[in-house]
């Protein structure tokens, strides 16, 4: 009975993990598509659930690797190659988005609930329009 209860304990588990990534893949590319940068938008993460999650929406192009994207979701900073210097970033905590100046804007989860924040500031200086979908997510500078 207890081995019944583990396996089911952990198949929801791995169920809400899973609900949880394709609901933030699905907010992400609200944001990415509301967004112009002039270049066709290819995507790369160094979070590979994120990527692969993408890959199979098929809604944004995404690259295998990173000098080959014109978007980069970030996790963690130290996984930022050197290559991919040219891409602008969109950052999946908010402490990143001071730490990373090409970030543009930020996704994360704040008791519970995900938060969107992109700054005006750092839209005009990379070059990018974001539609009037976005003005409810827009910030002067980081909080």
């Amino acid at each position: 009975m207890r081995a019944l209860t583990l396996i089911l304990l952990f198949t929801l588990s791995a169920l809400a993990s899973e609900t949880s990534l394709n609901l933030q893949v699905k907010i992400m590319e609200k944001v990415l598509n509301e967004i112009s940068i002039n270049k066709e938008k290819i995507i790369w993460s160094d979070n590979k659930k994120i990527c692969k999650s993408f890959k199979k929406r098929n809604l944004i192009q995404t690259a295998p690797e990173c000098k080959q994207a014109t978007i980069v979701i970030l996790q963690d900073k130290n996984n930022l190659p050197k290559e991919c210097a040219h891409c602008i970033v969109f950052v999946l905590d908010y402490e990143l988005l001071a730490k990373v100046p090409k970030s543009f804007g930020a996704f994360f989860w704040k008791k519970g609930r995900p938060n969107i924040v992109i700054l005006k500031s750092r839209l005009k200086g990379l070059s990018i329009q974001a539609s009037s979908a976005l003005e409810p997510y827009l910030e002067e500078k980081i909080w």
